[in-house]
């Protein structure tokens, strides 16, 4: 088994780097059978990015601060974990965003596409669901939809709904909305397209953000899940990424 043994850029996390490839060896990212990802949830997404397309499986340790879609990091035994590990199979949002005289901007995100407001003034969003307006004007700081495994991230911290692998549901929450006051977002399912229209968009610029690509002042962003890309992420028996989902809503 060919591992790549790749570090975020904290002294923790560089350290396990090289005790880890002192002890087992280091492929190069392109050779490497799996990817251990050592860092935390930020860094995690960075490699996933990165292997975008490639189909090679990320385990990753915890040497950051949350860690949630990492394992604990331990020293011993690396190749048998990685080969008892569980798999998780992820697909991502697919974003395009358009504004008035640029091409669209495609991006993927792997947590949430958001759209938030760019000034003082709030947003005024129009909501279109499969073609049918579902909403004709929300005011509000941003809305976001999230991927099953976003959803503990940016839409648990916007009061969205955790929502488990395998559930084939999307969450759609808003932010701070102000209009319609009590609305609190919606569970869609995880093949609807959703259109955001940017309503008002010279007195209330928005910006639309795919994970790390954001795009300034956007007319109209259009949202559904790439069912063309999978992701692999390998987990520890017993503490799977559906697991951790569920344990999640029994927080307090």
């Amino acid at each position: 088994m060919k591992l790549a043994i790749l570090a975020a850029q904290n002294d923790a996390a560089r350290a396990a780097q090289d005790l880890l490839a002192a002890r087992y060896g280091a492929a190069e990212p392109d050779e490497a059978d799996v990817v251990v990802a050592l860092g935390g949830d930020g860094f995690m997404l960075e490699t996933l990015h990165r292997f975008l397309g490639r189909g090679v499986p990320v385990y990753g340790m915890n040497r950051g601060s949350v860690g949630f879609l990492m394992n604990d990091f331990a020293e011993d035994d690396l190749p048998g974990r990685i080969a008892a590990a569980q798999e998780a199979t992820l697909h991502p949002l697919r974003m395009r965003a358009l504004s008035n005289g640029c091409a669209p901007v495609e991006a993927l995100a792997i947590n949430e596409v958001s759209l938030l407001r760019e000034s003082r003034q709030a947003a005024k969003i129009r909501i279109v669901i499969d073609g049918r307006e579902r909403l004709p004007e929300l005011i509000c700081d941003g809305i976001l939809i999230s991927t099953p495994a976003g959803s503990t991230a940016y839409n648990l911290s916007a009061h969205g709904p955790i929502v488990p692998l395998g559930a084939n549901l999307l969450p759609l929450t808003p932010i701070s909305a102000f209009r319609p006051r009590r609305w609190r977002g919606a569970l869609l399912p995880a093949d609807a397209e959703v259109v955001f229209e940017i309503l008002e968009r010279d007195k209330r610029p928005v910006a639309a953000v795919a994970d790390y690509t954001e795009v300034r002042d956007v007319a109209r962003v259009e949202v559904r899940e790439a069912r063309d890309v999978s992701l692999t992420l390998l987990f520890d028996p017993d503490h799977g990424l559906s697991e951790r989902i569920i344990a999640e809503q029994f927080t307090v």
